[in-house]
């Protein structure tokens, strides 16, 4: 028997929530267990017996960020099959001897024919791996400034509610907390302020890749409303850019803006 899920773990635990272990339930322990997070050694009420014994039959959960990185070796596979300079216009980009050289936020990250990609910026997985999929499968479609909402690129339910809950909510907090962080989208990543149709104190439009823009618009709160912020892409978004990369480009934008946020506290 293997154990690789929570629920599987906490059927074997004495389900006191004695915190014991540090953490405030039982479930919460079991979870850790799975993660990697914590041993079995950190609940006393366990005999050593079945410790040993049950070690051996976890298995471990990867992380977001490790499931992304083994999306990545076939990503790497498929660039070496890529010629580079009939892929220029297509892109947007520019050759730079043996690397495509992609804006990506107004800053130059290269790629090598093995999908190595290099930047004086700050790069997470999050945004490499999107950018290898624009580099393989962007149709290179002109974007043509109709904004949509993603809910409207995507019909699946699921990738509608990851990207509410863990892009647009967070990303409107984080606004919220930091109002100077829309300045700060301008100057660093060559954000421009856009004329729309969206009722919006600032409507912001950011270039994550050359032909996939995005619109940020966000009304400041009041007294009696909360702030609101909303993101469109252009229509033209699903055609350059598959649908679960758009999603993970938006978690890889959000990671970088809040390391903005936390330079801002520490200075």
């Amino acid at each position: 028997m293997s154990l690789d899920n929570p629920l599987e773990v906490y059927k074997l635990l004495p389900r006191s929530n004695c915190r014991q272990c540090g953490l405030a339930t039982c479930l919460a322990f079991a979870a850790a267990v799975i993660k990697g997070e914590k041993q079995f050694t950190g609940c006393p009420h366990l005999e050593r017996t079945l410790i040993q014994e049950l070690e051996g039959k976890i298995v471990r959960q990867s992380t977001p960020e490790e499931q992304l990185k083994q999306v990545l070796v076939p990503l790497k596979n498929e660039i070496s099959k890529i010629n580079f300079p009939a892929s220029v216009e297509r892109l947007g980009a520019a050759l730079s001897g043996d690397k495509l050289i992609i804006k990506c936020l107004g800053k130059d990250f290269g790629v090598d024919s093995e999908g190595n990609v290099i930047s004086d910026c700050h790069i997470n997985v999050w945004v490499i791996v999107p950018l290898l999929n624009y580099t393989i499968y962007s149709a290179g479609k002109v974007p043509t400034g109709n904004w949509v909402h993603f809910r409207e690129l995507s019909k699946e339910t699921v990738w509608n509610t990851f990207f509410e809950q863990r892009f647009e909510k967070p990303l409107k907090q984080l606004t919220d907390d930091h109002p100077d962080l829309i300045e700060d989208m301008i100057h660093i990543f060559s954000g421009k302020p856009v004329p729309t149709s969206f009722e919006a104190d600032i409507s912001l439009a950011l270039y994550p890749l050359p032909k996939v823009p995005l619109l940020l618009c966000y009304t400041k709160p009041t007294e009696d409303i909360e702030s609101k912020l909303n993101v469109f892409f252009d229509e033209t978004a699903e055609v350059n850019l598959q649908l679960d990369s758009i999603y993970r480009l938006c978690v890889g934008l959000l990671v970088m803006f809040q390391k903005i946020a936390l330079r801002h506290l520490k200075s």
